[in-house]
C-alpha cells in the first residue's frame, strides 16, 4: 500500500484530502508544516508527499529543495490556491512532480496521484544491450485510445534511464510532461474535448468513448517521434485536430487548470524547451543532460 504524507498547516485541509482519499489504496501520514514533514521523511519514507505551498517554519518551496535533497526518487505534488503561482512555478522547476488547484482536489487529486504512483511501479528491467545504446529513435502511430500511453512512456523512461539523462525523479517529470503530451493530442486535439465540457460531465469517459467511435474523431491519429541520445532527449508529439493558440493560456496555474492548460504548464515546467507548430498540433519538447 503506497505511503503518502500529506503536509498542511490548516487542520480542515488536511481532514478533506484524508477523506478524498479514504477509500483508496493509499495510507496516509501527515505533517502541519515542512519541518514535521521532513522528520516523517526521514522515519516513515513515504512513497508520496502532497504539500501545501503557504506554511509557516518551513514554505512549500524550501520543503521541495530539502525533501530532494534527502530522497531525490520522492516524487512530490503540490497543492495550490490563488496567490501561490509563483512560488508553485519554481517548486515545479525544484523537482516537484505535479500540482493540483486546492479548488479541484475533490476532482483531481486521485487521478494525479494514481498516475504517479504508476509511474513509479514501471518495470526497470534492462538488458545489457539496451544499456550500451548512445541513440535510439522511435516513431509510432497511436490510435485515440488512452491504455497506449502507459507503455509509451514506460518504455521511454526506460530509454532515459539507460542513457544516464536525469536522475529517478526526472525520469518522473518526465514521464508526466510525455504523458500530458499524449492525453493533450489524443483528447484535446483528435477529439476535440475541452477541459470544461470533461468537468462538467458525470460520466467523462463515455463521452470520450462515444467521440472515439464517431467520425472525423475514430479516424485521426497521434503520431508521436522520439530521439533519446547520451546528451539531450527529443520528443514531438503531433494530432490531427483543429489545433489552439497556446498564447492563450497564460502563467497562472489556477486559471491554466481551469481550462486546458494544465498539461502545458506541467510540460513547459519540467522540459527545458516546449514549442508548439503547426497551429498547436504539434509540440516539441526538448529535455538535456542533468549536469
Amino acid at each position: 500500500m503506497p505511503k503518502i504524507l500529506v503536509v498542511d498547516d490548516s487542520k480542515l485541509d488536511r481532514v478533506f484530502a484524508a477523506s478524498l482519499l479514504e477509500n483508496t489504496e493509499y495510507e496516509v501520514v501527515f505533517a502541519e508544516n515542512g519541518v514535521k514533514a521532513m522528520e516523517i521523511i526521514e522515519r516513515q519514507a513515504p512513497d508520496l508527499m502532497l504539500t501545501d505551498l503557504k506554511m509557516p517554519e518551513m514554505d512549500g518551496l524550501e520543503l521541495v529543495n530539502n525533501s530532494r535533497l534527502r530522497v531525490p526518487y520522492l516524487p512530490i505534488v503540490l497543492m495550490t490556491a490563488h496567490g501561490s503561482e509563483a512560488i508553485a512555478a519554481q517548486a515545479l522547476q525544484q523537482g516537484a512532480a505535479s500540482y493540483v488547484p486546492k479548488s479541484e482536489l475533490a476532482q483531481k487529486l486521485v487521478p494525479t496521484l494514481d498516475e504517479l504512483t504508476a509511474l513509479q511501479r514501471a518495470d526497470r528491467s534492462h538488458s545489457r544491450l539496451v544499456e550500451c545504446s548512445t541513440l535510439t529513435e522511435f516513431e509510432f502511430v497511436l490510435p485515440n485510445d488512452p491504455s497506449t500511453i502507459d507503455p509509451l512512456v514506460d518504455l521511454t523512461q526506460q530509454m532515459m534511464q539507460s542513457m544516464g539523462l536525469c536522475d529517478g525523479n526526472g525520469e518522473i517529470q518526465i514521464g508526466v510532461a510525455l504523458e500530458q503530451a499524449l492525453q493533450n493530442a489524443m483528447i484535446h486535439g483528435n477529439l476535440e474535448l475541452s477541459g470544461e465540457q470533461l468537468r462538467d460531465m458525470d460520466e467523462p469517459d463515455r463521452l470520450i468513448r462515444a467521440r472515439r467511435a464517431s467520425e472525423p474523431y475514430k479516424s485521426r491519429t497521434v503520431r508521436v517521434q522520439l530521439r533519446i541520445g547520451r546528451d539531450e532527449a527529443v520528443f514531438e508529439v503531433s494530432d490531427q485536430g483543429l489545433g489552439f493558440n497556446p498564447s492563450q493560456f497564460g502563467n497562472d496555474l489556477e486559471e491554466s487548470s481551469q481550462s486546458n492548460g494544465r498539461g502545458l504548464v506541467l510540460m513547459q515546467a519540467f522540459m527545458d524547451e516546449v514549442e508548439f507548430k503547426d497551429s498547436g498540433r504539434c509540440v516539441r519538447m526538448v529535455k538535456r543532460r542533468s549536469k
